[in-house]
């Protein structure tokens, strides 16, 4: 099956808005790198925050490969439609193939990288006592038990 020249290029604002919710995500990550790095040379206990800096260092890592997966799609999906103009449309399947591997793999990468935000957040709150993380259920018997 012969894909046309439209069929990459479908992918284009798809791709870029991911990588701008990537670049968002960049840009948010590094801001709190900076705050806690501040934090991290005026405190005592440099212990508390230490956590906190492993677990962005290794985000901040899957979001350059999230973004260079994001790019790798886009350039694949660049180099498809010129094969398709050029008339190889073998190499022009198997690029485009490549390119929307990559940006499945970007994806995923992005599944890692949010549940690594959600344990940060938890580890933010887990020194405030009578925060546990209650379960809907959870809620909805204490919310019956205090009536």
């Amino acid at each position: 099956m012969d894909i046309s020249i439209n069929t990459p290029a479908l992918l284009f604002p798809a791709i870029s808005l991911v990588m701008l919710a990537y670049t968002n995500r960049f840009l948010a990550l590094s801001s709190r790198v900076r705050s806690l790095h501040e934090l991290y040379i005026k405190h005592d206990n440099k212990h508390i925050i230490h956590g906190q800096i492993k677990n962005l260092r290794y985000r901040l890592k899957l979001i350059r490969n999230m973004q260079m997966l994001g790019v790798l799609a886009f350039l694949c999906s660049i180099l498809c439609m010129y094969m398709i103009y050029a008339g190889y449309m073998l190499i022009a399947n198997w690029i485009f193939a490549g390119g929307m591997l990559s940006f499945a793999a970007s994806l995923c990468v992005s599944l890692m990288e949010i549940n690594l935000s959600n344990k940060a957040i938890e580890l933010e709150l887990s020194d405030m006592e009578g925060l546990e993380d209650p379960s809907v259920l959870q809620y909805i018997k204490k919310k019956f038990d205090r009536e």
